[in-house]
């Protein structure tokens, strides 16, 4: 506790732009103490706009262009709120994210990209898709080339815009189509106008080989179902209609109170703004008054190290501000559909393969620099340590977070077997099941506790998983959540920080446990060595609640969520888990339960939820208690996206190997999907067991409320044991 640094300052990044992406690759390197990082993107993953036209033409998969913004916050020690900012609090220093509290900044930057879009030309909202932001046009082309390539839509592009960027997705697009396709630039001025005159004359003739039609002087007027109509009369017929005429701001920043250029941020040669020096902003929503440039990448990439160097004098006071100076001009390196490039500087052309093949090498190099981020190295162990501890690193998985940081089943079954029974008439369990029973009443209440170590670094997001992990035991139970306790170990920092971060914590859950009819009343906080959230939770039952026991011959098992949670989390802390990967499990996690058990606890004649010891383990659990044994088909388990293809990497939780003890009360055929079995979940669904008679309807009426249930087995008679049929 003495050698940790506090936290004191908050710097927030707002978009996961090229220069903000290259700032988390460097801070990760060389992160400053007591900084605390945060990254707030709408999206898990950021495409590289390099190569963009290259995807369009079928030369890239999509993976090659994504900067994946969750592997990158992890090398980078920063919080990611997967969130779209839409306003800065100037007066109060904070931002606004919809749908969870502010994010307090001391210093900020801006590098939010911009769109394409024309709201302004009639039907384009409707019936055009806009080339930026790149991934929603990146998903909209994808989907419509898989529609032509299958003959479901014809093979007919209209681009609206006609400089480098419409003429390179042009001549991508056609690539990809083929030679029957049949592509349309339309320009209400003069085609590729801002390069040099033999560049222009060289890509004009590309068109022109390709069949693709250019219609100069023409001004778009609006947007129809498969039609750009021109002034004039003139329409141009396409499936496919995409913007490359406009770059425009977001425009949220106009009511921050930042000086704009045609709505982006003022910068100065230090990429502060210059109405206000703790905020910052770089790539394209910079507009660079004292040296103004077109919007190009290039111009972001170089900025990044600036950037980086600014935002540390701007956190620690020390040091003195660097000035960005951008280059006159840069090499311009213009695909041509097919593996072939046009390239412009200083206005000399240069046309051929050669030149693709140079700036695939640049692209691939600069994207390397994300897909295999920096190893950095572990401290060594001193000279002199106990005997056993190096061994028992070495065998050890790192230690998780979420449930995956459980002490292992048969250690606490063994602490707990030295526990007296319950001496109290109105305690009616003790331990063992998912809570505990009270009577209250003519009813019964269930009391029951769980804490989670910190697996992300985003603390409201963190706090909100876990009111619904705590709460798990209560709905497994077929009670209502009545009140809950916090008990919260915030890391050493500073009085400020403190403060932000149990305000994030305590609206996430008061939030959470209001939606369930449930107050928070009150808890505890300390400071420790890493951020712990957890609650006592209180519930009530106007019958006896559902317990593990009472499983029955005949029953039909379903489960309400999907496993991974565990081989998700533990790959994510190792830096191998897809940013979408991990979007969708923690999406999954903070899907409430309360519905789904409501409508299960009636008909349940055991429940319970599934989460640290894994799904076998809590269904033997169940076995043992009602005295049955059961069969699941492995094939009928659900799974969350990535999870197996994760465990098949060897990945897993630091609680797998204890949880995987209970094969020996199991046949199955071992593999990947079968280790999922044993996966420790946080937040997990919940495992009723219900009479076969009703199973089925249960399913439905589960859908209807927007869960995923599925039946995954059934109980049957004989000695507690569990068969997995593939």
């Amino acid at each position: 506790m003495q050698g940790q640094i506090p936290l004191t300052r908050d710097l927030v990044l707002i978009g996961g732009g090229h220069a903000h992406a290259l700032v988390l690759r460097m801070w990760g390197m060389r992160p400053i103490p007591g900084v605390r990082l945060t990254l707030i993107s709408p999206e898990p993953t950021a495409a590289y706009s390099g190569m963009l036209p290259g995807h369009v033409a079928g030369h890239y998969p999509r993976e090659a262009l994504q900067i994946d913004l969750v592997r990158l916050a992890r090398h980078a020690g920063a919080r990611l709120i997967l969130g779209r900012a839409d306003g800065i609090d100037r007066a109060e220093r904070r931002i606004s994210v919809p749908g969870r509290p502010d994010v307090a900044f001391d210093v900020a930057s801006i590098d939010i990209g911009i769109t394409s879009d024309m709201p302004a030309l009639t039907g384009f909202a409707e019936h055009a898709v806009p080339a930026k932001p790149l991934d929603a046009f990146a998903d909209a082309w994808e989907a419509f080339a898989g529609r032509a390539a299958r003959g479901e839509a014809a093979p007919q592009v209209a681009v609206i815009g006609g400089g480098v960027a419409g003429v390179e997705l042009a001549l991508a697009a056609h690539h990809r189509l083929g030679p029957g396709a049949e592509v349309t630039v339309v320009e209400k001025d003069a085609a590729l106008a801002r390069i040099g005159g033999g560049a222009r004359r060289a890509l004009l003739a590309h068109l022109g080989r390709n069949g693709i039609t250019l219609r100069e002087g023409a001004r778009a007027v609006a947007v129809e179902p498969g039609a750009v109509r021109l002034d004039g009369g003139g329409r141009v017929e396409a499936a496919f209609i995409l913007g490359a005429a406009a770059t425009r701001p977001q425009g949220w920043l106009g009511d921050t109170g930042l000086v704009l250029a045609e709505g982006f941020v003022t910068v100065g040669p230090s990429l502060q703004s210059v109405s206000d020096p703790a905020i910052f902003a770089a790539g394209d929503i910079a507009h660079m008054d004292f040296a103004p440039r077109p919007k190009a990448g290039v111009y972001a990439v170089r900025q990044a190290p600036v950037l980086l160097h600014n935002l540390g004098v701007a956190l620690t006071g020390q040091g003195r501000m660097r000035s960005y100076r951008p280059q006159r001009d840069y090499l311009k390196l213009i695909s041509t559909g097919g593996k072939g490039a046009v390239a412009d500087k200083w206005g000399l052309p240069f046309d051929g393969p050669w030149l693709w093949r140079w700036k695939d090498r640049i692209d691939r190099r600069f994207m390397a620099m994300f897909h295999q981020l920096p190893q950095m190295p572990v401290p060594a162990l001193p000279a002199r340590v106990a005997a056993g501890v190096a061994e028992e690193l070495a065998s050890a998985r790192p230690m998780c977070g979420g449930c995956g940081a459980k002490v292992g089943q048969a250690e606490l079954k063994a602490a707990l077997a030295h526990l007296p029974q319950p001496a109290r008439p109105d305690v009616l369990s003790g331990p063992g099941d998912d809570a505990a029973i009270l009577t209250h009443g003519k009813g019964h209440q269930v009391l029951t506790t769980d804490h989670v170590r910190a697996f992300t670094e985003d603390p409201w997001i963190l706090a909100r998983i876990t009111a619904l992990h705590a709460m798990g035991d209560v709905w497994s139970m077929g009670a209502r959540p009545q009140a809950a306790l916090a008990q919260v170990i915030l890391p050493r920092m500073s009085a400020d920080l403190q403060a932000r971060t149990l305000t994030e914590i305590m609206e996430a859950a008061a939030d959470v446990f209001a939606a369930e009819g449930a107050d928070v009343v009150g808890g505890h906080t300390s400071l420790g060595a890493e951020l712990t959230v957890g609650f006592t939770v209180t519930g009530l039952a106007a019958q006896r609640p559902v317990t593990i026991a009472g499983a029955r011959p005949g029953d039909w098992l379903i489960l309400t969520k999907p496993l991974g949670t565990g081989v998700i989390l533990a790959a994510e802390m190792a830096g191998a888990a897809p940013g979408e990967v991990v979007a969708r499990a923690l999406a999954a996690m903070a899907r409430p339960q309360g519905a789904a058990a409501r409508l299960l606890a009636p008909e349940a004649h055991a429940m319970t939820d599934v989460t640290g010891f894994g799904l076998a383990g809590h269904l033997l659990a169940m076995l043992d208690a009602s005295g049955v044994a059961a069969r699941i088909s492995l094939a009928h388990v659900p799974v969350l996206p990535g999870a197996e293809a994760l465990a098949a990497e060897g990945h897993g939780s630091t609680l797998l190997p204890a949880n995987r003890g209970a094969m020996a009360r199991m046949f199955l055929t071992e593999g990947p999907r079968a280790d999922l079995l044993f996966d420790p979940q946080t937040a997990g669904g919940l495992l009723a067991a219900v009479p076969a008679g009703v199973a089925l309807d249960l399913v439905h009426r589960l859908r209807a409320t927007g869960e995923r249930p599925a039946v995954i087995g059934e109980v049957v008679a004989g000695t507690p044991f569990l068969t997995v049929e593939d």
